[in-house]
């Protein structure tokens, strides 16, 4: 029979890196280079997974300076379509008096 763990209490979080599954085999990305994929991905209208080392950083920056930005008409067309379709659906999420009690951050929902 093998002896259960031993449990520490009142030990807070610890400073180990977080672990998002997927091995890193290098130095961390830069934050100049984060700040640049965001830039670049936003101006060619394209979401990325954030790169787990620099190489990795580097290879999607080259891939994305190789794709054409978006054209201003497209992104005019795109930000024109987002509004109309929020305007369309409330903007924000619609509920009845009748459906909540209390207000602002004390509010819940009625039970039925």
């Amino acid at each position: 029979m093998t002896p259960a763990p031993a449990v520490v209490r009142g030990a807070g979080m610890s400073d180990h890196p977080q672990h998002t599954g997927r091995p890193s085999s290098g130095p961390r990305p830069t934050a100049k280079q984060q700040a640049y994929l965001r830039r670049l991905a936003l101006a060619r209208g394209v979401s990325f997974t954030p790169p787990a080392t620099k190489a990795e950083a580097s290879r999607l920056i080259d891939e994305l300076k190789r794709r054409r930005p978006d054209s201003a008409a497209d992104v005019r067309r795109e930000r024109k379509q987002v509004i109309a379709d929020m305007d369309h659906l409330g903007g924000a999420p619609r509920f009845r008096d009748d459906e909540v009690e209390g207000y602002g951050s004390s509010a819940t929902w009625k039970r039925s």
